[in-house]
C-alpha cells in the first residue's frame, strides 16, 4: 500500500528530525566526556587533585575545597586553557585558614667593640625601653641597637627569667652571641686565656637560675708562649716533664710518645700554643727525648731554638760523646745543642753558700743565708716586698762575699719562681738552685722550668719539685657533676643521637651533638657517667638488647676518639625496656630510640643525698632573681594592650638547638 504524498512527506520529517536529536544528543555526550577528561588531566598534570570536574552540555563545573584563594585561581586557569573559559563555572570553595601558632619568641644578642645589637621578636608585652636600658648598662656604655620586632600574643612562662639572666650574663661577656627562647639561652663567646674562659664557666654557671636552660661554648686563643720551653728529666724516681709545649697535634703525639717510650707514666699534660721556632719542633723535642732515654739520667731542655743536654753526674763519658754528637747531627736545621757532662761532685767545704727562702700561707716570706753586697740585700728586699707583700716578711739575710757572680740572678729568679707557688721553699747553693712546694696553678711547672732556663741559661742545674692541688686554685671552680649532666641533657634534648637504621653507626647528623658533649666533658674531670641505649619494641627482645649495648658503646667510643676522658663512662643496653612514650605510634617509637646520660657510683649517691636537703644557695638565688624582677619588669602588663608593628621576625633557625 503506498502512502499518500503528504504522509510520506511527514513521515520522513519525523524520521529526520529523531535521527537530528539522537545525534545531537550523542554529539554533546561526546563533548561532554571530552570536556571532563582534558580539563581533568589538565588539573592532575598541575597538582590539582582536590578539584573535581562534571559537564553539564557544554558547560564545566568545578567543584571541591581548595587549599588556598590563589590554587583555586590556579585551578580555574587550568581548566580555562582546555576549554573556553566562558563555559567553566566555578562551584569551589576555600577552606578556612588555621589559626597560626604563636610566634616563635627569641632575641639574638650581639657584642662586640662596637657595641650590642639585639635582632628578633618579643612579646607586645615586653617593656622594651626596660629591656633595652638593661642591655646598655650590661654593656657598660657602648651603643645599643633595637632592631626588635613586637607580637601580640600572650608571654611564655620562661620568657622573663631567660632575658634576665642573658642580661646579667652578658656583663661579662665583651665578644660574645646570645641566643635567648623562652626558657633557654645559648651563649658563645671568647675568651683572652684558658684561665680566663674556666672563670667565665664558673660564674656563668653559678649566675643561671633553675628555671633557665644553658648552652655554653666558650673558646679561647692558644697562649702564646716565650720562650717556647720543653724540658724532659730522668732520674732515680721517675721520667717526666717539667716543661712542655707543642705547636700542633701532630707535634704533641710525637712528643708524647717518646715520652711514654722513655718511661712516663700516666697523663702527659703538655701545652699547644704559638710562638714557636720551627716547623720542627715536634721531630727535634722526640729525637732529644730519646737520646737522654739512651743515656738513662739527666735532663734536656729546649728553650726556642736552643737544645742542652745534661748528663747525670757519672754518665761513662765515651757513652755520653756518642749520644751527644749522634743528637747533634740528627737535630733539625736552626736548633743549636749544648752538652753538658758534669764533673763529679767535691767535697762540700764547711761553711758553703746557701740562700733560702721560705713560704708559708700562715707565716709569710722568710729569706735567709748570704747575698754578696748591701744592694743586692736592699734589691731582693724591694722585690719580696713586691711580689709577696710586705706584711709577713722576715729578712734573715747577710752580706757576706766570696760568692759566684751570678748569686744574685739565681736569688731573683728563684724567688721569682717561688712566687708562682701557695707555698714552698726556694734553695741556691754553690752549683744548684732547687724549689718544691704547692700552688694552685696547673702551669706553674711548666712555667718555672721555663722562668729558669731562660734567666739561668741552658746548662745550669735546677731542680723542680712542684704538686697542683686544686683547693689552692682561685678560678678551679668547675661545674658539679650535676651540673655537667644538665649541659649534656641540655644539648641533646632537641637534637638525639641518632644512628644508622638497624645499626650502631652514629649518623653524620648526630655528630655535631657527640662533639657538643665532648665539650661539656672536658670541662668536667672525673665524671662517673653511664651511657644508657634503648630501643623500640619492634623486633626480638635479644635484638633490641645487643643493639641498644652496641648504641650505647658507640657513644662511650665516639667520645673517645674525641680525646675526652671516658674512664668513668659505662656503657649499658637496656633494649627495649622503660619506654617514655606508646610504641603503638612512629612517633612514640621515636622518641623511646634514645641514648640517655646519667650519674653513677659514688656520684649518683651523692646527687640523690642532696636533693634531700635545702640549702642557702636557693634562698640566695630566688632573692637575686627578685631583686632583678623589681629592677626590671620585662613583663609587664601594662604594656598587654601595646599593638603589634612591624612584621614577624625570629633569629635565623641556625644556631636553634
Amino acid at each position: 500500500m503506498r502512502l499518500p504524498p503528504l504522509a510520506a512527506t511527514v513521515t520522513a520529517f519525523v524520521l529526520a528530525g529523531g535521527v537530528s536529536a539522537i545525534a545531537g544528543r550523542t554529539a554533546v555526550a561526546v563533548v561532554e566526556e571530552v570536556s571532563v577528561e582534558q580539563v581533568s588531566a589538565a588539573l592532575a598534570r598541575q597538582g590539582h587533585d582536590w578539584a573535581r570536574v562534571q559537564a553539564d552540555g557544554l558547560q564545566v563545573i568545578l567543584e571541591g575545597a581548595a587549599p588556598t584563594e590563589a590554587m583555586r585561581f590556579r585551578a580555574i586557569s587550568a581548566a580555562g586553557g582546555m576549554v573556553d573559559a566562558s563555559r567553566v563555572i566555578d562551584n569551589m570553595h576555600v577552606v578556612e585558614a588555621e589559626t597560626p601558632p604563636p610566634p616563635d619568641f627569641a632575641i639574638e644578642i650581639l657584642r662586640n667593640d662596637s657595641g650590642v645589637s639585639l635582632i628578633g621578636l618579643i612579646p607586645a608585652a615586653t617593656d622594651r625601653a626596660a629591656l633595652i636600658e638593661m642591655m646598655e648598662d650590661a654593656a657598660d656604655g657602648l651603643p645599643v641597637s633595637d632592631l626588635l620586632d613586637v607580637s601580640d600574643h600572650t608571654v611564655p612562662d620562661a620568657w622573663p627569667a631567660a632575658l634576665r639572666y642573658a642580661g646579667r650574663a652578658l656583663r661579662t661577656l665583651p665578644h660574645s652571641k646570645l641566643s635567648v627562647r623562652p626558657g633557654r639561652v645559648r651563649i658563645e663567646a671568647i675568651s683572652d686565656s684558658p684561665e680566663a674562659q674556666r672563670r667565665l664557666e664558673s660564674e656563668l654557671a653559678r649566675l643561671k637560675p633553675d628555671t633557665v636552660r644553658l648552652a655554653l661554648r666558650i673558646s679561647a686563643p692558644r697562649p702564646v708562649i716565650t720562650p717556647f720551653t720543653a724540658r724532659f728529666v730522668i732520674d732515680e724516681n721517675s721520667a717526666r716533664f717539667d716543661a712542655c709545649s707543642a705547636d700542633t697535634e701532630t707535634a704533641l703525639r710525637r712528643i708524647t710518645e717518646a715520652a711514654a717510650e722513655a718511661g712516663a707514666e700516666g697523663e702527659i699534660d703538655c701545652t699547644l700554643g704559638l710562638g714557636v721556632p720551627s716547623g720542627q719542633w715536634g721531630e727535634a723535642v722526640s729525637r732529644g727525648i730519646a737520646a737522654l732515654a739512651e743515656l738513662g739520667a739527666g735532663s734536656i731542655t729546649f728553650s726556642d731554638a736552643d737544645v742542652s743536654l745534661v748528663a747525670a753526674q757519672g754518665t761513662d763519658a765515651g757513652a755520653f760523646d756518642r749520644v751527644a754528637g749522634r743528637l747533634e747531627n740528627d737535630l733539625p736545621d736552626l736548633f743549636a745543642l749544648e752538652a753538658v757532662l758534669p764533673e763529679a761532685p767535691e767535697t762540700r767545704p764547711e761553711g758553703a753558700p746557701e740562700f733560702t727562702a721560705t713560704l708559708s700561707q700562715d707565716d709569710g716570706l722568710r729569706l735567709t743565708g748570704r747575698l754578696p753586697d748591701q744592694l743586692a740585700n736592699t734589691t731582693v728586699g724591694n722585690f719580696a716586698r713586691a711580689r709577696f707583700g710586705g706584711e709577713g716578711l722576715d729578712m734573715a739575710t747577710r752580706v757576706t762575699g766570696g760568692l759566684p757572680g751570678d748569686w744574685s740572678m739565681r736569688v731573683l729568679t728563684g724567688l721569682e719562681a717561688l712566687s708562682l707557688l701557695s707555698e714552698g721553699r726556694l734553695s741556691v747553693g754553690a752549683d744548684r738552685v732547687a724549689l718544691s712546694g704547692l700552688t694552685g696553678r696547673k702551669s706553674a711547672e711548666a712555667d718555672i722550668a721555663r722562668l729558669m732556663a731562660d734567666k739561668l741559661g741552658q746548662g745550669a742545674s735546677f731542680d723542680i719539685d712542684v704538686s697542683y692541688r686544686e683547693e689552692l686554685d682561685p678560678i678551679a671552680g668547675l661545674p658539679s657533676p650535676e651540673e655537667c649532666l644538665r649541659q649534656i641533657a641540655f644539648v641533646t634534648a632537641d637534637t638525639k643521637i641518632t644512628f644508622d637504621a638497624g645499626s650502631a653507626s652514629i649518623t653524620a647528623e648526630a655528630r655535631p651533638v657527640v662533639d657538643d658533649i665532648a665539650e661539656i666533658v672536658r670541662r668536667c674531670p672525673e665524671l662517673e657517667i653511664e651511657v644508657a641505649g634503648y630501643t623500640d619494641s619492634q623486633g626480638r627482645d635479644e635484638m633490641n638488647l645487643e643493639l641498644s649495648q652496641e648504641r650505647a658503646d658507640a657513644v662511650v667510643e665516639a667520645l673517645r676518639r674525641a680525646r675526652v676522658p671516658v674512664a668513668g663512662f659505662t656503657p649499658v643496653g637496656y633494649g627495649e625496656a622503660d619506654p617514655i612514650a606508646d610504641n603503638d605510634t612512629s612517633a612514640g617509637r621515636e622518641a623511646n630510640r634514645r641514648i640517655e646520660f646519667r650519674l653513677s657510683g659514688a656520684q649518683a649517691a651523692e646527687s640523690e643525698a642532696g636533693e634531700d636537703e635545702t640549702g642557702g644557695d636557693e634562698t640566695a638565688e630566688e632573692d637575686a632573681e627578685r631583686v632583678e624582677a623589681e629592677t626590671l619588669d620585662i613583663d609587664a602588663p601594662q604594656a598587654m594592650d601595646r599593638p603589634a608593628t612591624g612584621p614577624r621576625a625570629r633569629p635565623s633557625d641556625d644556631d636553634d638547638e
